[in-house]
């Protein structure tokens, strides 16, 4: 049916747009017989096989997607670089939920490596120059980023509930790093596995007369799609995140006891977990929460060729400008480390402090 559909899209000097209907789209340089023709062809083809021929308004990705994209580079990039050499200095007296920050800096530090190739193709109106496979291989990273960080933050989250919830459980040193390495290899192994489908689905297309890359699948796979993309959020997100709340309503209870103690290491280890539960709730309210909801949204109605267009494009609008925002976990990732880690906080503190006074010696000279 998809095959049969054939769209022609008017040119427009006041937007950009995104073809729903149709594998292909053409752009003629423009006559009022081609929009006319174009009109009464989206009128025939949606009066005989239902589908509407509409168009996506996407001139916001052109400002705020690469300028999003350029301060998570900007940030991201030097802030996961510092926390590797940080913990990989540290690497003989690791302990578990260092192991797991170590993992999670590193598929952060990944994924932003692959931020400049999304800036140039936003910047150039989604025109995409780099070859299908790397195409496939960014989207890749992102949502194996995305949803390994997801896991990772369970793990860092279920760590700081054993010893919070259940202090005298018995954890070998050795063998609790060991484990939490095994954990850390099955987490790598079942986001490949969730993700692999995104080589797959994810390619490049023609959209008038550009090389683009698409994000979730080509226009007329959209129906084959949604299985997959429904599947990937239930375990990718709503599992783990079930799981977090769950950890974190029992932590609660147990820390609100802890308050009426009076040590100053019980203390100290209450701030300790309260500060990882706001900047692990922050994450997953700026990052993972606000782009799974929009983007479950916008597949459902990608499925429904009886959607009125301007839904479409609403939803479209919505969850694109959701997107970026996900990948900003790459920044507040390595603000979690900071602000759960004492030691880390005093270091950088004096590295600071020192930079500081040369840089007074050196005005004073």
């Amino acid at each position: 049916m998809y095959d049969a559909l054939l769209t022609v899209l008017a040119p427009s000097r006041s937007h950009s747009c995104e073809v729903l209907a149709g594998p292909s789209a053409f752009s003629p340089s423009g006559c009022k017989e081609c929009e006319a023709i174009s009109i009464k062809m989206a009128f025939s083809n949606h009066s005989t096989s239902g589908l509407p021929s509409c168009t996506y308004k996407e001139d916001f990705k052109r400002i705020l997607l690469p300028s999003v994209y350029s301060l998570v580079f900007i940030f991201g990039l030097p802030l996961n670089f510092i926390i590797i050499l940080r913990i990989w200095g540290s690497r003989r007296a690791l302990t578990r939920t260092k192991i797991y920050m170590l993992n999670l800096a590193v598929a952060d530090f990944l994924y932003v490596c692959s931020l400049p190739l999304l800036i140039y193709n936003y910047a150039s109106k989604d025109y995409w120059p780099f070859g299908d496979f790397t195409c496939r291989l960014v989207r890749f990273q992102f949502y194996s980023n995305l949803h390994g960080s997801i896991f990772f933050l369970t793990c860092i989250s279920f760590q700081r509930y054993m010893g919070i919830c259940h202090p005298l459980t018995v954890w070998p040193r050795q063998g609790g790093r060991r484990l939490a390495w095994l954990v850390c290899a099955g987490v790598w192994v079942a986001v490949a596995v969730l993700c692999a489908p995104t080589f797959e689905f994810a390619a490049t297309g023609i959209q008038r007369n550009r090389t683009v890359c698409y994000d979730l699948s080509v226009p007329d796979r959209s129906t084959a799609y949604f299985p997959y993309g429904i599947t990937l959020t239930c375990l990718g997100f709503v599992v783990p995140f079930l799981v977090i709340v769950v950890l974190y309503c029992k932590m609660a209870r147990v820390l609100w006891q802890v308050s009426e103690a009076r040590e100053a290491s019980a203390i100290e280890k209450k701030n300790k977990a309260v500060r990882m539960i706001i900047i692990v709730m922050l994450v997953f309210a700026i990052s993972f929460l606000p782009f799974h909801v929009t983007k479950t949204l916008y597949l459902l109605v990608r499925t429904f060729p009886s959607a009125p267009c301007e839904l479409r494009n609403l939803l479209s609008v919505v969850y694109k400008c959701t997107r970026p925002f996900a990948s900003m976990n790459s920044v507040l990732d390595p603000i979690l480390f900071y602000f759960t880690q004492p030691q880390y906080r005093r270091s950088t503190r004096s590295l600071l402090l020192k930079i500081t006074s040369l840089k007074n010696k050196a005005d004073k000279i």
